[in-house]
């Protein structure tokens, strides 16, 4: 078995795209959330309440070329690839073309519009906005083809569309490719683009923020007073490599991943099970071969839904007993989905680095029903080897991903 190491990490979400930048926010109190006037015109839409990046350029260097098979989702996740890619050393490295390098990524839709596109033919018998690229942009493994093809990558394409489970699948798949042989190095991660769709989603299942006039103080996860989640948008992506082909080009290590479970509810396509929850948590130290009181932290998944946060937080109570530290990013940036297991395990390497966890925003009171752990609600200071990231996604997926302090 191969060790796994991170030595690169990029991403962009409504609060910035560099550490410093996102946790200088959360550390502040800023929220991305804002009102949502672009959905004014959907009247049956309840939600008003998004996490867009409302500042989103690409760069310059970028050619008309490569930006035509790419739509919202795409520029962010090749964005946040090409970030990873800098901060790994590798930018401009040509090894990386000759097959060493694939990729792991997913979301949960591609580019909307080019969807509307193809809808609009079906509707009105007319191929008007419909082009050589349409389908390149809207298909489900639009993120992983188009990082890929940007940098001429040539090794394995493991796409990962399973909605808000995509990004930790993603490095999950990326950890197992490298841990037993396959490739030495692998780019992982997820993104998603906002969309007034995937409101609805949740709207018609009554599980959004209906506090319009609130924006600053939703979601609420974990908080007895929630009332839903709020959809956010964004990309992360990980430079995974194998330990020796790391350590032999000198490169700088962040973390190594120790631990990946991934199963199944084999239940219900929205409701979330408890147990399968904790069994996924319990795969992941199994892979680790640690005991549960080796984690000092748990990113929770923490979307702000009645069901979700219960479910979760007793699951991971069950796991590690009472008075595990656990906080929730999403109270900030919204829910990112097919983003968030990307972004959330860019902060815990983050956090686990800088002995500083951000702490959850917007949570007054816990709710009872959820399990007894340790909601800290200002920012809190560890010293911990290990961390786990858990995330989990309609269809009944669950994932955990654990993150192991870097020694030589």
């Amino acid at each position: 078995m191969k060790r796994v190491v991170v030595t690169g990490m990029g991403g962009v979400c409504s609060l910035g795209d560099s550490w410093q930048t996102i946790s200088e926010n959360m550390l502040a109190g800023r929220s991305g959330i804002r009102y949502m006037h672009e959905w004014d015109q959907y009247t049956e839409l309840n939600t008003r309440l998004g996490g867009p990046i409302d500042d989103f350029v690409v760069p310059s260097h970028w050619t008309r070329k490569q930006l035509r098979s790419m739509g919202p989702v795409s520029r962010m996740s090749v964005y946040a690839a090409e970030r990873a890619l800098k901060d790994a050393g590798m930018q401009t490295s040509t090894d990386i073309t000759t097959g060493i390098m694939g990729v792991a990524c997913g979301s949960s839709t591609g580019s909307t519009q080019d969807v509307k596109a193809f809808g609009s033919m079906l509707i009105n018998n007319a191929s008007e906005g419909l082009n050589a690229n349409t389908y390149v942009r809207m298909m489900p493994h639009t993120t992983a083809a188009n990082i890929s093809i940007f940098f001429g990558l040539k090794g394995r394409l493991i796409p990962t569309s399973s909605a808000c489970t995509s990004g930790s699948q993603g490095i999950g798949y990326a950890y197992e490719a490298i841990k037993f042989g396959r490739i030495p190095m692998m780019l992982a991660g997820g993104a998603e683009e906002l969309c007034p769709t995937e409101a609805m989603v949740f709207d018609a299942l009554y599980a959004t923020s209906l506090r319009n006039d609130e924006p600053q103080t939703n979601p609420r996860p974990y908080d007895v007073s929630r009332d839903g989640l709020v959809i956010g948008e964004g990309a992360g992506i990980l430079v995974l490599e194998e330990l020796e082909h790391a350590l032999a080009r000198g490169a700088h290590i962040y973390a190594e991943i120790v631990g990946f479970g991934c199963n199944a509810d084999g239940a219900h396509v929205t409701k979330p099970e408890q147990a399968t929850m904790a069994i996924a948590m319990q795969l992941a130290l199994q892979d680790a071969g640690l005991e549960p009181s080796a984690i000092g932290y748990v990113n929770g998944h923490g979307t702000a839904t009645e069901q979700g946060d219960i479910a979760e937080t007793c699951a991971t109570e069950a796991v590690f007993g009472s008075g595990m530290p656990i906080s929730s990013q999403k109270s900030y940036l919204g829910h990112t989905l097919g983003a968030c297991g990307a972004l959330e395990s860019w902060f815990s390497i983050e956090m686990m680095n800088h002995d500083v966890y951000i702490p959850t925003l917007n949570l007054n009171e816990v709710d009872s029903r959820c399990g007894n752990l340790d909601y800290f609600t200002s920012a809190k200071r560890l010293t911990n080897q290990y961390v786990m990231n858990n995330n989990f996604a309609f269809g009944g997926v669950n994932t955990s991903l654990i993150f192991k302090r870097w020694s030589a």
